[in-house]
């Protein structure tokens, strides 16, 4: 893999992270036509997730520290015999539903095997049809969801819906951000506070298949050099930036659902393509390689 082989996927990643496309998605798209793929690229695309996780850390700074710091005064009211569910402040439910969210992802461990063959297979029929239900999710979020729950009103059933979402985004082409979002906006949920609690929800998860994958990658070789990784991972920092403000932009000025349209229409191409792969042996992969 060479230097612009990383910045170019640095950048897929670190804008389709967030903007709700799926990365994992257009990464797999970019590592088959780029002869990335394999244990390789799916190696090279855990050390760009932890850069689009530093990047969430750096945008929600504020309200990350808020929750860290209210999380540490409730283990002391604990302790202290003081500590009340009835009686939470919005923070603290923040906390409570954050924990609620990451439950599902237990049960999305038993097919995490399968998830990375369909990531590193040489083919993107799965990817296609995952764009196209992302797209469907999307318009239906546009046409049907928004409301005003936020953080003092959010219930568990909304966070387990979206905990459920980040599960499925697990399949590449299912957009992590879009379908979690998407959720949120279907169950009421403030356009803003839908973002925010998507963005930081997806730390642990993230952080977590992170760990996951490079317990089961340690001892194996890894052909990348230093400044390879280095560009790749700073890369997808500063694109992933420049996609949470995006993001945040997008959600308020009603053009949320043109990326609706984009990943309907870029899987069915996807469909389209793959099913042309495997008729023809891979001619247009081989074209582009050479």
């Amino acid at each position: 893999m060479t230097i612009w082989d990383a910045l170019l996927q640095g950048i897929v990643q670190g804008l389709t992270e967030f903007l709700p496309v799926s990365s994992s998605g257009h990464l797999s798209l970019v590592q088959y036509f780029t002869g990335n793929s394999g244990e390789t690229g799916a190696m090279f695309s855990i050390l760009l997730h932890l850069g689009t996780l530093i990047a969430v850390f750096i945008a929600f700074r504020g309200i990350i520290w808020e929750l860290i710091q209210e999380a540490f005064a409730m283990i002391g009211d604990m302790l202290k015999g003081k500590f009340s569910f009835r009686n939470m402040n919005g923070k603290r439910r923040m906390i409570w539903l954050f924990v609620l969210s990451e439950v599902p992802l237990l049960a999305f461990l038993l097919v995490k095997d399968y998830v990375g063959m369909v990531s590193a297979d040489n083919s993107i029929l799965v990817e296609g049809f995952c764009f196209v239900v992302t797209g469907i999710l999307l318009l239906l979020a546009d046409k049907l969801g928004s409301g005003k729950i936020n953080m003092d009103t959010m219930r568990p059933r909304d966070a387990v819906a979206m905990g459920i979402a980040q599960g499925i985004a697990t399949l590449p082409g299912i957009s992590r951000s879009g379908s979690t979002v998407a959720t949120g906006l279907l169950m009421g949920l403030d356009r803003g506070y839908a973002v925010t609690f998507s963005f930081i929800m997806g730390v642990p998860a993230v952080l977590g298949a992170n760990i996951l994958e490079l317990g089961d990658a340690i001892g194996s070789p890894f052909p990348l050099s230093l400044p390879v990784v280095l560009v790749g991972v700073v890369s997808a920092v500063l694109f992933g930036l420049l996609a949470i403000k995006m993001v945040q932009w997008l959600i308020h000025t009603d053009k949320y659902k043109y990326f609706g349209y984009y990943t309907l229409a870029l899987g069915v191409l996807t469909i389209v393509i793959a099913l042309i792969e495997w008729r023809t042996g891979h001619r247009i992969q081989q074209f582009l390689l050479n």
